[in-house]
This record gives structure tokens, sequence and C-alpha cells, in this order.
């Protein structure tokens, strides 16, 4: 029994010995694996750290191209809200001279005489007809007209119209 029982021992050992040895195949191919997978993770790595490097530097290029954008952007608003203030300055001086040339105009009408029979008060206004015959300009009114037209006109510091 004692013989036997050294045999059954030894035979355990054996073939937990064939185990381990197995065991450890196992493990080396796996370990191989993974070094191969360390590998390609590190190259993985490398690819993204080259990526990110370049997304810096676009994102850089991109704020440089936005602040550039902002101050050009920002100088044609300033350019047309210059322009805009210009253009409602001569508008209302433009308004200014049509009013003193309407004065004139006004002004400068022919002085019609009073008509002997009333007209109907339904009929239309008579449409007055063009004629080539010299119009009569009551001469006081037209130089008055000019003259203030003139004077206002040098007020708002502008040459004479």
């Amino acid at each position: 029994m004692n013989h036997s029982l050294g045999l059954i021992i030894e035979s355990l050992v054996a073939v937990l010995l064939v185990l381990t040895i197995g065991y450890c195949m196992l493990l080396n191919s796996r370990l191989k694996r993974l070094k191969a997978d360390e590998h390609s993770l590190k190259a993985v790595i490398a690819e993204l750290i080259t990526a990110t490097e370049i997304a810096e530097r676009a994102i850089g290029g991109l704020k440089l191209a936005v602040r550039d954008v902002n101050d050009n952007l920002g100088n044609q608003l300033a350019a047309a809200t210059q322009m805009s203030d210009q253009l409602r300055k001569q508008l209302a001086e433009s308004d200014g001279v049509v009013r003193r040339l309407s004065r004139i105009a006004s002004a400068a009408r022919p002085i019609t005489a009073p008509e002997a029979a009333p007209e109907p008060v339904a009929a239309p206004a008579p449409v007055p007809a063009i004629t080539t015959e010299p119009m009569r300009v009551s001469g006081a009114k037209a130089v008055a007209a000019a003259a203030q037209a003139f004077s206002e006109r040098r007020r708002t510091g502008g040459l004479a119209a």
C-alpha cells in the first residue's frame, strides 16, 4: 500500500504538472496576442495624438479667421452707420432745397386777373393750357423768395442755391 500510495501521488503530481504546462502554454499564447495588441494600440494612440494636434492647429486658425471677420464686419458696420448718417443729413438738406425751390416757384407764378363769371360748383377745375406766351411774374415776390432762400442756405453753412 505504501508503494501504491506513492505511485498514486506521483501520478497525480505528473497529471498536475501536465495541466500546469498546458495552462502555461495557453497563457503564453494569450500574452503574445496581448503584446501584439499593445503595439497596434500604441499605433492608434500615436494617430490620435497626431489628429488632436492637427485639430488644435485648425481651431487656432479658425479663431484667427473669426477674429479677422469680426474686425472687418465691425469696421464695415461702422462705415455703413456713418454712410447712413451722411445720407440722412443729405436728405434733410435736399428737403430744405426742395422747400425753398417750391417757394421760389410759387412766388414766380403769374398773377391772374379775377374772372367775371363764377364757375359752377360741380364742374371740375379747368386744366391750364400750355401757351408759348411769356408769363407775367410778380418781380417783387420772386426776388423776395430768392433772397430768403439764399439767406437760409448761407445760414446752414452751405453754398448758395
